[in-house]
Formats: structure tokens, C-alpha cells, sequence
């Protein structure tokens, strides 16, 4: 049997084990709970990053891009739950500044608005790993539970295609969205830029660079971004081993996907150093309790409220990074994602008003 169908069968029975156990038995079998910066490891996720370490994953740094990739495409469908139903996945091409830009247009079952509001969405790997793929069950679910359109972007990954070439697609993808949304059945007046970890980054830059154009985001959906790559945070030392995010394999995605250290200093890379903030849409920013970008995360959040944007930040102060894919075996991140849909649904109800 191959490596690729032991882990799959591996993961697919520790996460339905992981969903299904009682509580006192897993409480039993994570060990001594984990508090670190006074936030405690919820105890299904203690016990799943457990099995990790016993099942001898190796980091992803460890494994080069192409296996990396295929680990965390494998990784994410057998941790995200069932499919949600939608009502049409239609897959097309627009032209972006490299060639053909692949996107996937999600729209919910049973919508009789002919324009729906609209989720443009990049995902998260560290600007090296992650696909449409991968990350289909987490669009289905925001698309289904959102009533939102979902427009998920298949943009270029470093090392073939480094900064700014993701960042570009971003920002094409966006200026498509805006003129074309009619046609694709979209508000153009309520199209919600939205991305976790890297795809958190894109979406956050993308939105101060097509500031002030005539189409613009009318919100932010900003699911733990990284927004300073110096990563010399508080919580980058406390949590940046042993959560699933580890700094090695953070410093590893991001030599692939900078040319030069020092661009780290560019806003349209740590968007936290951008010195102008004002006029952003209104911003839902999500942060884990225990994942390294926690704290520039909140910085962020804190630098948006000091320039006169709305933010509307919570923490989830249990959880890790990549939560989003782990709905279908973890209790507290299905949870967190109902906030989040939550959350941005009240916000999008706000703006009709």
C-alpha cells in the first residue's frame, strides 16, 4: 500500500475518532492539558496533534514543494467534514497577468436573488502549498452557510512563481470580479475579499491596492492572515512548535517565496507596515489562541480600529492554525466556524441598512 493511502486511511479514522469519542476519554488520552500564554489547547485538538507525532508525519520542509503539496491536499479533504450543499460549482479560466487564472464560482442551493452577495476567496499554504482543491469542503460550507456567491482563486504559488506574482492574481482577480459580477450573478456592491493564513495576506493587500478604484471590497474576511513576515512576534516564540504551524517549516515557505530577506520590509508583504490604513473597508479579523500569527494578527486588527476602520476581531482562544480545515473532526473548530459565518453574515445584513 502507499504512503499517500496509509495516511489518508490513517487520518480519515483519527478524525472521525477524533469527532466521535466522548469527551472524558479523549480528556483521558491527550495527557496533561497545554496552557500556554494563558490559553489552553482544546483537548480533541491536544489529542489529534498526538496522533500526528505518533503517526511519524514528517514537517513539510522536510518533504520538498511536491510532496508538500500533496500531503496537504490529501490532509485537508479528510479533516474538512462533509460535503455542504450548494446548489452549482462552475470552474472557469479569466485572464490574469501570468496566462490563464483558474477560479471555482460556488453558489448556494435554493437562491432566487439574482445577485447574490459575494465571497472572493484565496487560500491558505504559505504561498507554496494549497489548491482549489483542497480547499473545496471549507467553500462549500462558507457558500452554504453564508447564502454568499463564493469565488475561490487558484492564484500562482512561489517557488516556480514568487512575490508579487500571488499578490498580482489577487488583485487581477479582484478588478475581474468587480466589472464581470453581474454576470456571474454577483453584487458588485457586496463583494467580501477573504482569505486564511497566505490567502489572509493576499486578501489584506489586495484590499489597499484597489483602494479608492471605483469597484471596491465592501469587507474584509481575514481568517488568522500573516501580516508581518519578520515573525518576530510574542507568540512566534511560544507557539511556533508543537501546533501544527511550525516555525521551520514558516521560515521554509518563506525563503521559497521571497526573493530577497529584504523584502520582508515591503507593506505589499507585512501589510502590518503599511503606514496608510485609512479609508479600508470594515474588517472581521479570526485569530487561534495557539498559532504563531496570533499576535500580529492582533496587531493589525488594533491598527486598522487606530485608523478609523471598523474591526470586529475575535480570538478563538483554544484552537490552532488551519482550523478552517478541520471541521469534520474537531468540535471547537466547527464552532468557531459557525462564528465566523455568523459574524459575517450580521455584518452584511449592517451594510444594507
Amino acid at each position: 500500500m502507499e504512503l499517500k493511502e496509509i495516511a489518508r486511511q490513517f487520518q480519515g479514522k483519527a478524525a472521525n475518532l477524533a469527532l466521535g469519542m466522548p469527551i472524558s476519554w479523549v480528556n483521558l488520552l491527550a495527557g496533561q492539558p497545554i496552557t500556554v500564554d494563558g490559553r489552553t489547547l482544546d483537548s480533541r485538538t491536544q489529542w489529534f496533534l498526538k496522533l500526528l507525532v505518533n503517526s511519524g508525519q514528517q514537517p513539510l520542509h522536510r518533504l520538498g514543494v511536491a510532496q508538500a503539496r500533496a500531503e496537504f491536499d490529501l490532509f485537508q479533504p479528510v479533516m474538512s467534514g462533509r460535503p455542504a450543499p450548494v446548489g452549482e460549482i462552475v470552474d472557469r479560466t479569466i485572464a490574469g497577468p501570468g496566462g490563464r487564472l483558474r477560479v471555482r464560482i460556488y453558489r448556494p442551493a435554493g437562491s432566487v436573488a439574482r445577485l447574490l452577495p459575494g465571497i472572493l476567496y484565496f487560500h491558505g499554504g504559505g504561498w507554496v502549498i494549497g489548491s482549489l482543491e483542497a480547499y473545496d469542503l471549507p467553500c462549500r460550507f462558507f457558500c452554504a452557510r453564508t447564502g454568499c456567491a463564493v469565488v475561490a482563486v487558484d492564484y500562482r504559488l512561489a517557488p516556480e512563481h514568487k512575490f508579487p506574482a500571488g499578490l498580482d492574481d489577487a488583485v487581477a482577480s479582484f478588478r475581474w470580479l468587480a466589472a464581470e459580477a453581474i454576470d456571474v450573478g454577483i453584487d458588485p456592491d457586496r463583494i467580501v475579499v477573504a482569505g486564511d493564513s497566505a490567502g489572509g495576506t493576499l486578501a489584506t493587500v489586495a484590499t489597499h491596492l484597489v483602494r479608492g478604484e471605483a469597484r471596491a471590497p465592501c469587507l474584509q474576511w481575514l481568517i488568522y492572515p500573516a501580516t508581518d513576515l519578520a515573525a518576530d512576534s510574542a507568540s512566534h516564540a511560544s507557539c511556533g512548535k508543537g501546533f501544527l504551524l511550525d516555525r521551520d517549516d514558516m521560515e521554509w515557505m518563506r525563503g521559497l517565496y521571497l526573493e530577497d530577506m529584504a523584502q520582508i520590509a515591503d507593506p505589499r508583504v507585512s501589510p502590518l507596515k503599511a503606514t496608510d490604513l485609512s479609508g479600508l473597508p470594515p474588517a472581521l479579523i479570526f485569530t487561534a489562541g495557539l498559532d504563531p500569527l496570533r499576535d500580529e494578527g492582533q496587531a493589525y486588527a488594533d491598527k486598522l480600529a487606530a485608523a478609523g476602520v471598523k474591526v470586529v476581531h475575535r480570538e478563538f482562544d483554544s484552537l490552532i492554525h488551519g482550523f478552517i480545515g478541520m471541521r469534520g473532526a474537531l468540535h471547537a473548530a466547527a464552532r468557531a466556524m459557525d462564528d465566523m459565518v455568523a459574524g459575517l453574515r450580521h455584518e452584511l445584513a449592517r451594510l444594507g441598512r
